[in-house]
């Protein structure tokens, strides 16, 4: 096992917490040099808000943690392939690295739908990592769907 497959299994298990609390089952997690600075599930629901993503709530807690807003060296590890909302947020927040399992064809914003994180103008470049262990996270989303209809 590689250590992105490693993380994105941590991730994995978030997403199956998210799931089992009727939220759309995705999971991250922030590390830095090797240990985990933050983590989350996806909780828009449950808290009523539309920014409640789980990249989001793990960058505003690894933000805290660090007590910056910059998190400069940091992975992020996400089941789902990141909405522009949530991609936008890594650049400024300068985050090295982004690995996601699923692409996301309709929201995705590293190619499944558009290309934010690749776009030529912003002052920082994320490298991109995408489909580590996608067809597990693929087969939770299509049975979290499936089960809603």
């Amino acid at each position: 096992m590689t250590t992105d497959e490693h993380w994105m299994q941590r991730a994995l298990g978030l997403a199956e917490r998210a799931q089992a609390e009727g939220e759309v089952p995705v999971g991250a997690v922030l590390v830095l040099e090797g240990e985990v600075l933050a983590e989350a599930s996806n909780r828009p629901i449950g808290l009523s808000d539309p920014t409640a993503h789980a990249e989001m709530l793990a960058l505003r807690e690894g933000g805290a943690r660090l007590g910056n807003y910059r998190l400069t060296g940091t992975t992020l590890y996400v089941t789902l392939e990141p909405c522009s909302m949530c991609v936008g947020a890594m650049i400024h927040a300068r985050v090295a690295r982004l690995v996601y399992a699923a692409t996301d064809p309709r929201t995705g914003a590293c190619g499944g739908a558009i290309d934010l994180a690749g776009a030529p103008f912003h002052n920082h470049r994320l490298d991109v990592t995408g489909g580590v262990l996608a067809e597990a996270s693929a087969e939770m989303l299509r049975a979290f769907f499936r089960a809603r209809r």
